[in-house]
């Protein structure tokens, strides 16, 4: 394991997740309307998610799921209707405190659901073990190796999208501003679904 493998994993870690996609535009949406604090479960949710996913692709896990033809259209379906429902959520959001259908951010346990029906993710986890896979003797080792990378990765990201998204909820004053805000990432949300059936 040397220095410069592991600065090109980091490298390639946070290029990886720093990128606008679905993820980063659910931190941004959260910091919006949430505030940080409040967003602070989701983004969790994503990085703990991101980082399993890493360490199951290096286990082998990852292969399987897009090998097996079944098990990707599963996840595609899977994947392209909840981000299909986050989207409604968010063009429906409205302006903080507008009492509209988006009350509560997102938690825990919808960011982790996020990432693992993403065969974008998996493809990306995939091509990062396979490419660092010198890193380690042992897949348990990569595993856990790549793991930390792309959840420190996450969480670093997503903390600068969600600071992003505090910043527009200063800037904006009027029902119309918020509702252009949702619109553009109701848009990216749904153009995030793209990639998830052109992911090879």
């Amino acid at each position: 394991m040397t220095a410069a493998g592991l600065t090109a994993l980091a490298v390639f870690a946070v290029v990886a997740t720093i990128t606008p996609g679905g993820a980063t535009t659910l931190a941004t949406a959260s910091g919006a309307h949430f505030g940080f604090r409040r967003s602070i479960p989701l983004m969790a949710g994503i990085a703990v998610g991101l980082a399993t996913m890493a360490a199951a692709a290096a286990a082998g896990l990852g292969g399987l799921v897009l090998a097996a033809p079944a098990l990707r259209l599963a996840f595609q379906v899977g994947g392209t209707v909840y981000l299909l429902w986050l989207a409604v959520r968010t063009a429906r959001a409205g302006s903080p405190g507008s009492g509209s259908a988006a009350s509560r951010p997102l938690g825990f346990l919808s960011g982790v659901w996020m990432l693992w029906h993403n065969p974008k993710g998996w493809a990306m986890t995939v091509a990062a073990a396979a490419s660092f896979a010198s890193l380690a003797s042992q897949p348990t080792l990569l595993a856990g190796v790549l793991g930390v990378a792309f959840g420190v990765a996450a969480a670093a990201s997503l903390t600068l999208w969600c600071l992003a998204g505090l910043v527009l909820a200063r800037v904006l004053r009027t029902e119309r501003q918020w509702t252009v805000l949702n619109v553009v990432l109701t848009l990216l949300l749904v153009a995030s679904i793209v990639p998830i059936w052109t992911a090879r």
